[in-house]
């Protein structure tokens, strides 16, 4: 069996390969491999509780939701408001401009803004929770429904770079653009706070290196 065959493909279509090259024109290569492992994972779990494409869920939603969930964090980001904000405003631009009804575009927007708030995104519906879950899986979060050969295969082909490094440096470096961007006890907020108190390492760069994937 090759490495192909354990995880899904990525849709073959104008508008999937216009998020592709979308995201690798705005963010870094390690954010942009992460959004796409992000999909990746969350069809697994998807695959793994029994949840059929087009039937339980929209894979094409599932796709672009996390393809362009982290987006407000690229340096062409307004940076007025917090990055999950920022990113679904520019997600739903992009769809908008893709051609997507306005349900659907509010179904991505959703799934994006709440893609770091756990407890909340789980009781918004399959698209929601899908993004939240294939996203957190990425870092090692809950990914036991996983195998060691699809955790392979996921990452032979995106490679993980230092994607947790190179995201929180973009978030940080958007929360300083404005106060609105780093709330206390958001993300944005404190990782902001560790990284101006602390020269090492943030809470979250040191629970990704502790996780699966290191």
């Amino acid at each position: 069996m090759t490495t192909s065959t354990l995880i899904p493909a990525l849709p073959d279509t104008p508008s999937a390969a216009a998020a592709i090259a979308h995201i690798r024109s705005h963010e870094s290569e390690p954010v942009a491999n992460h959004s796409v492992r992000s999909y990746l994972f969350a069809r697994l779990l998807a695959d793994h509780e029994g949840l059929r494409p087009g039937a339980d869920y929209d894979t094409d939603l599932l796709f672009h939701a996390c393809v362009l969930h982290d987006l407000g964090t690229a340096p062409a980001s307004p940076g007025r408001e917090r990055f999950e904000v920022e990113g679904a405003d520019l997600a739903a631009e992009f769809l908008g401009d893709q051609g997507y009804g306005a349900k659907q575009v509010d179904l991505v927007w959703e799934a994006i803004a709440l893609h770091s708030s756990p407890g909340i995104a789980e009781r918004r519906g399959v698209l929601a929770r899908l993004t939240r879950r294939g996203i957190a899986a990425d870092f090692g979060m809950d990914a036991d429904y996983v195998t060691d050969g699809q955790g392979a295969a996921v990452h032979l082909h995106h490679p993980r770079l230092d994607m947790v490094t190179a995201l929180v440096d973009d978030i940080v470096r958007h929360a300083a653009r404005s106060p609105r961007n780093a709330a206390r006890f958001t993300i944005a907020g404190e990782l902001a706070r560790e990284r101006a108190q602390n020269a090492g390492p943030t809470s979250l760069e040191l629970a990704a290196a502790a996780s699966r994937w290191r």
